[in-house]
């Protein structure tokens, strides 16, 4: 077999026959990377005329199934992992033969967050831990560390994705992690680990075993400098969940979101904290990301965002402060920029504060990020809280999205939010007076509801403490 030199774009995949310092697809720089691949049969050619004549014979060993006579019943086709964060991210539990890609930076807990999941579905079901980072000895001292169950764990330490594949076929485990997909390599291919043919057909040959004998497998993928996952964009494509573990690694938070799932929401999230025996799960997010909150000070204010079907409180904190500068400052952590420059022209238009000649800074506390229009509200009565120093009650809640007009609207699952806001504490939800008339009052027995038809009408109460 022929063998020839290609240059390959690490970042979606394009091929090129020279080197070019961008890539003519995804308009990436530097990212060619010279790799060696096996030249396709010509036409025309012995082993061409070979491959049509055997189409052309129509002899195949496919069959196909009748779709009525497929069996899906929910207990048959799921794992409950007994971690109910990583659950309910997954849509309830791991699809028999899914594969799913879990990414996130270095020392974020990849792999303590799988070597976890197979002590906690070790219990009842047998799980292969192939690892191509580090020797089986190492893996045991962290499953020590972490106390996880060991019985029924099988670990082997192998790069060779054929072997890995035939030891799948071999010991039909109830559960294969992968740790990770960029020190996996096919033999017959000559490039070295890491590259993009080797991790393209890595994921490929492991998808077919996972897929033909019905076994669950997790893999884990490194990420770029970038934040993307490296290798080829063909990868994410053919699995069928892509997860995402994020975290600052100076804060003991964890976050996992999905950006991919075929058998679920991505909507959902999981949340974790990184103690010295492993990840714990965090089932109450808003009382954890509101602990510590400073009460009386101006700047502050607490949003509700839906993950999903979850509600979370979290603490917005703004700072207006005098420039000395020709050009203000504007940043933000944990909240969009062009949003929060977006707000501010509301509040300069619309309400008549003028913050020309104010440094802005916009923080989201605990470490997440905040995508939901809901918390419009919330950073506007914070913003011009700081701008008048005058501190929003530490018991309410804002709700609401915010349009170009200054208006307040409406926003769904208000009753979700309402409710958990309630639980935690709140006493008044300044929500858009247009959801007002839609509420019953009586469903919520400890809690004042403002109206608010614009922004101006929420900062006048603030303004005349009536918030």
């Amino acid at each position: 077999m022929k063998l020839k030199s290609v240059y390959v774009c690490s970042n979606c995949g394009e091929t090129s026959p020279r080197w070019m310092g961008r890539c003519p697809s995804c308009g990436s720089w530097n990212t060619m990377n010279e790799d060696v691949v096996a030249e396709a049969p010509k036409a025309g050619t012995p082993a061409a005329r070979q491959a049509a004549a055997a189409r052309q014979e129509g002899v195949t060993t496919l069959t196909a199934q009748r779709l009525s006579e497929i069996s899906t019943t929910e207990e048959k086709s799921r794992i409950l992992t007994g971690i109910s964060e990583l659950d309910r991210v997954l849509g309830g539990g791991i699809v028999l033969g899914g594969v799913v890609l879990l990414s996130g930076e270095p020392g974020v807990g990849k792999s303590t967050m799988l070597l976890q999941l197979c002590g906690a579905i070790s219990n009842q079901h047998s799980v292969l831990y192939i690892t191509g980072e580090e020797s089986v000895r190492q893996v045991k001292l962290r499953a020590a560390r972490l106390k996880v169950p060991q019985n029924n764990i099988f670990l082997a330490a192998e790069n060779d994705v054929d072997e890995i594949c035939g030891l799948i076929e071999k010991e039909k485990p109830d559960l294969v992690v992968i740790d990770s997909i960029q020190t996996m390599r096919c033999m017959d291919i000559s490039s070295s680990s890491g590259t993009v043919s080797q991790v393209k057909e890595s994921a490929a040959r492991l998808l077919a075993v996972a897929k033909k004998q019905e076994i669950p497998m997790f893999i884990v993928g490194h990420v770029n400098k970038d934040g993307a996952i490296a290798g080829p964009k063909v990868m994410e494509h053919i699995v069928d969940t892509v997860l995402y573990f994020e975290g600052d690694k100076m804060l003991p938070y964890r976050i996992l979101r999905a950006a991919k799932n075929r058998y679920g929401s991505t909507n959902e999230l999981g949340m974790f904290d990184m103690t010295g025996t492993g990840l714990a799960e965090i089932e109450n997010p808003s009382q954890m990301l509101l602990e510590g909150r400073p009460l009386g000070v101006s700047g502050n204010c607490v949003a509700c965002t839906m993950e999903g079907s979850r509600p979370i409180l979290s603490e917005i904190q703004a700072l207006a402060t005098k420039t000395n500068f020709p050009a203000p400052r504007r940043a933000c952590s944990g909240y969009d920029y062009n949003r929060m420059n977006l707000l501010i022209a509301v509040l300069e238009k619309r309400a008549g504060y003028f913050f020309g000649n104010l440094d802005v800074y916009v923080n989201i506390v605990g470490g997440i990020a905040l995508r939901d229009t809901a918390c419009d509200l919330a950073v506007c009565l914070s913003m011009v809280s700081s701008l008048l120093d005058r501190p929003v009650s530490d018991k309410l809640i804002a709700i609401g999205e915010v349009g170009l007009g200054g208006e307040v609207r409406s926003v769904p699952n208000l009753e979700q939010r309402l409710h958990e806001a309630e639980r935690i504490g709140f006493e008044r939800a300044v929500i858009p007076k247009h959801s007002l008339a839609h509420l019953n009052a009586a469903d919520y027995p400890g809690m004042k509801l403002v109206g608010a038809a614009y922004i101006a009408d929420a900062i006048n109460a603030l303004k005349n403490d009536r918030l």
